[in-house]
C-alpha cells in the first residue's frame, strides 16, 4: 500500500545533513548508542518547501521547539539557524532548490549518543544529534484525488490525558500498527479514536469534515479539538483561518465516527500531501462517496498558497 498522506516516494535522496556536516545518505550517520535508535528518544517535524520557500518553518520550529520542552532535550539556541542552513545545505546537494524545487523535509533530533544504560541515564552530558533529509514531492494517485481515500478505525486508542499525545516524537509504533491495519483492512489509511470514543486523527494527519451548519446557516468546516489527543497540525490551523474567508464555519469539537459517517465531505491534511479526499470510513459512503466541491477547493488553495509562499490564498 502506497503512503496517502506523505506523497514523498520515488528518487531516494542523495545527501544528508547530520550535526552541521553534509554527509552521502548511503553512509554510516549515527551512532548505534544514539538514543533515537535506542529508545525512539527523539523528536522530528515534516514540512514542505517550495522553491526555495520553506512552507510554515516558523510554525514547524515553535512545534519542534514545544516537543523538545516536553522531553527536556535541550535544543541549541541557534536552532533556528542551525535548520536553515542545513534545510538550504541538503536541497542544493540533491538538485531540490530552485524556482522548480518541490521537496519534503524531515527535521530529526534525539537526545544523542549516551553510552550509559538506563532509561535515562544521569551521568553524561552530550550534544543532541540533529538531522536534515529530503525527498522530491511527488504528486498524489490520481485515483486518490479523484476517487478518494478510504479509512478505518485504528484499535489504537489515543488518551487525552496522555502528555505526549500532542509531541512529535520519534516513537511511532503505534502509528506504524495502525497502518498495518489499514492494510490488512484493503484500506488507505487508519483513524485513531480516543478512548471514549471521539475522533482524534489519522496516522500522519489531521481530519476535516464538511457538513450542514446550525445558525447562521453556513456548511460547517468541523475538525476535532485539541483536547481529542491530535497533534496540532500546521496546515490544520491554515485550514481553520481559511474556512471563514470562504464561507464555511470552523468548528472544533468532540466528533464522532457518526459525525464522520453523516459528513458531506471528509478530507485529511497534512503538511507534504496537503489536502486529500475522504469518501468512505469503515467500507460505507461518506456524502456521494465522491470527493467533494468543498474539499477540492481546500486542496487547490493550499496548493496555491504553498506556491505563491506567502501564506495566503
Amino acid at each position: 500500500m502506497s503512503d496517502p498522506v506523505g506523497s514523498t516516494a520515488g528518487r531516494a535522496p542523495g545527501h544528508v545533513w547530520v550535526d552541521g556536516r553534509l554527509l552521502p545518505a548511503d553512509g554510516r550517520h549515527l551512532s548505534v548508542f544514539d538514543r533515537g535508535f535506542q529508545l525512539g528518544d527523539g523528536i522530528f517535524e515534516t514540512l514542505r518547501v517550495r522553491g526555495d520557500h520553506a512552507t510554515e518553518l516558523d510554525e514547524h520550529i515553535v512545534r519542534l521547539r514545544r516537543s523538545a520542552a516536553g522531553l527536556d532535550i535541550p535544543l541549541p539556541s541557534d536552532i533556528a539557524d542551525r535548520l536553515a542552513t542545513g534545510i538550504a545545505a541538503v536541497l542544493a546537494a540533491d538538485g531540490l532548490d530552485g524556482p522548480a524545487g518541490d521537496a519534503s523535509i524531515r527535521i530529526t533530533v534525539s537526545r544523542g549518543p549516551f553510552r550509559a544504560r538506563g532509561l535515562l541515564p544521569p551521568d553524561e552530558i552530550v550534544e543532541p544529534t540533529i538531522a536534515i533529509q529530503a525527498w522530491p514531492v511527488v504528486p498524489p494517485r490520481p485515483d486518490h484525488l479523484e476517487r478518494g481515500l478510504h479509512l478505518v478505525a485504528s484499535a489504537v486508542r489515543r488518551d487525552p490525558a496522555n502528555p505526549l499525545v500532542t509531541l512529535k516524537t520519534t516513537s511511532r509504533a503505534d502509528y506504524v500498527f495502525a497502518r498495518l491495519e489499514a492494510r490488512r483492512a484493503g484500506a488507505d489509511d487508519a483513524l485513531f479514536l480516543t478512548v471514549d470514543d471521539h475522533l482524534s486523527e489519522g496516522t500522519t494527519a489531521n481530519i476535516f469534515l464538511v457538513r450542514r451548519g446550525l445558525g447562521d446557516g453556513r456548511p460547517e468546516l468541523a475538525t476535532p479539538s485539541l483536547d481529542c489527543a491530535i497533534l496540532p497540525g500546521t496546515t490544520r490551523s491554515w485550514l481553520l483561518g481559511w474556512g471563514p474567508r470562504v464561507g464555511l464555519r470552523p468548528v472544533e469539537g468532540r466528533l464522532t465516527p457518526a459525525d464522520l459517517a453523516a459528513a458531506d465531505e471528509a478530507f485529511l491534511c497534512s503538511s507534504v500531501a496537503g489536502v486529500l479526499p475522504v469518501t468512505r470510513f469503515a467500507g460505507g459512503a461518506i456524502g456521494d462517496g465522491e470527493p467533494g466541491p468543498w474539499t477540492r477547493r481546500a486542496r487547490a488553495d493550499r496548493e496555491a498558497m504553498i506556491q505563491a509562499g506567502d501564506g495566503s490564498a
